[in-house]
């Protein structure tokens, strides 16, 4: 086997110590990129292959090692090393142990730092198509319930008071435009991830004749970086998904505090299915809503990776600096908590039980069709603020007496208003309540199916981007 020390060792005249070769070293987490750093380095050994820097026989030798090495990685057939640091130099030793010397060679016209920005961007540019996939099935999800609702009522909250009559399947469709936003971002933020910082060298470039477009191409990269200090400082593209992946948590987490609460003995406007639920070790008749309980809660370490990113960058000088290590253990926890959460919110949404006689009889024992009557009023001539004074005391009225509007005969209904009449209890139905949002947006049954019909042709060209952005990040 061929002996090798510290890569980078020539320079020094002391071993590392013991406890900064565990404080400093990263392989613990990075890890994780060794697809991706093997992935970049078959690009550049044929780029130096190409442009002559490195002779056919030696390329050959090496991108053969890289192959036998991920084989070995793929069958966890190697014990990753903390003196060696990290990812980059675990492989690279492991590549020299295989080919001999020549492994050596791999490393020309490159630095750790521009190394390192490449991978995160191969790994970062797989995980956000594949996050565009889980959150089209969780819109498919949505979109299959809403469907199944489209006349279910249900009462609409402000102020988490009941406000207005809308149909389930309009309040669902509110999270398809949420997560279709966070889609959007995501989309967008593909253009800066797919970036090639390679060939930027440690800051400054390299003295060799290296084709920077060319690793591009083999990477399926769009763009190369027009500046080598920036290629290598730049966290930008983690900052951004970091933010978006904090938005997606905050949005599950609002749905999360709906379920909790919609599943309660107090609204029983749900049933989770089982397979998402637990019991209680000591009340036998509990069933909890974990899953979203903890995505609730699991929000607040997202938040976390994405404010200490910030805080780690928010002084640091060009180009790189170690500090620049912290970059990647909240990167790699938010993927994990977010994939979770996602995984499992597209079949509980799926499976979820609707209650509609439960919903129904929440919004026939409330007041939520006031404004209705208002606007009646209104439409007979009646200046809006005196008709919400009548409607006011009418509610009133009702509140003293235990009734409910369509409990009022035309008689007490005009002891405040002679403007009334028999038309009031058509307005007052709940269905009529609901269908007389016809706008654009609204909650009458025909907007909702129509914002059905667009979400499900957004949903299509959706799968198609996935579709065709993860064979470009293959």
């Amino acid at each position: 086997m061929y002996e090798v020390s510290k890569l980078w060792g020539g320079r020094f005249t002391k071993k590392t110590d013991q406890l900064v070769e565990e404080y400093t070293a990263s392989i613990m987490f990075d890890k994780e990129l060794a697809e991706e750093d093997i992935q970049g380095s078959l690009a550049h050994v044929t780029m130096l292959g190409k442009q002559g820097i490195l002779p056919a026989d030696d390329v050959e030798a090496i991108k053969d090692g890289l192959h036998r090495v991920l084989q070995r990685i793929k069958r966890n057939d190697i014990e990753f090393s903390i003196s060696d640091e990290d990812i980059h130099m675990n492989i690279e030793k492991t590549l020299i142990d295989d080919v001999g010397p020549v492994g050596g060679k791999l490393h020309t016209g490159r630095s750790r730092n521009d190394q390192v920005a490449t991978d995160m961007h191969l790994y970062l540019r797989k995980r956000v198509v594949e996050f565009v996939d889980m959150l089209h099935k969780l819109q498919s999800a949505l979109i299959e319930q809403a469907k199944a609702n489209i006349d279910t009522i249900v009462p609409g909250y402000t102020h988490l008071q009941r406000a207005q009559p809308i149909l389930f399947a309009h309040h669902l469709m509110a999270y398809v435009s949420m997560f279709g936003r966070d889609l959007e971002r995501l989309q967008d933020s593909y253009k800066r991830i797919n970036m090639l910082p390679l060939g930027a060298g440690a800051l400054a470039g390299t003295t060799f004749p290296i084709d920077r477009h060319f690793v591009a191409s083999q990477l399926k990269f769009d763009r190369v970086y027009e500046n080598s200090l920036d290629a290598v400082s730049d966290r930008d593209f983690i900052l951004e998904f970091l933010s978006h992946a904090s938005i997606i948590m905050m949005h599950l987490s609002r749905l999360s505090e709906e379920l909790i609460l919609w599943s309660s003995t107090e609204f029983r406007f749900v049933e989770l299915d089982d397979a998402f639920c637990t019991g209680s070790s000591i009340m036998p008749q509990k069933k909890n809503p974990d899953v979203p309980e903890l995505v609730r809660g699991k929000t607040g370490r997202v938040y976390g990776n994405l404010v200490g990113l910030l805080t780690v960058l928010k002084s640091l000088p060009l180009a790189y600096n170690k500090d620049m290590q912290e970059d990647k253990e909240g990167m790699f926890d938010t993927v994990k908590t977010m994939q979770g959460a996602l995984q499992l919110f597209a079949p509980m949404i799926a499976t979820m039980k609707v209650n509609k006689q439960q919903m129904r009889q929440a919004v026939n024992q409330d007041f939520s069709n006031a404004t209705d009557i208002a606007d009646f009023l209104v439409g007979k001539g009646l200046p809006f603020r005196q008709a919400h004074e009548v409607i006011g005391k009418t509610v009133l009225y009702c509140i003293e007496q235990n009734k409910y509007l369509l409990d009022l005969t035309l008689e007490e209904f005009k002891q405040f208003s002679q403007l009334f009449d028999d038309r009031i209890y058509n307005v007052l139905q709940p269905e009529q309540v609901v269908n007389a949002r016809n706008v654009y947006g609204g909650t009458a049954k025909v907007q909702v199916e129509a914002a059905i019909a667009r979400a499900e042709q957004v949903l299509e060209q959706t799968a198609a981007w996935v579709t065709e952005f993860a064979e470009k990040s293959r």
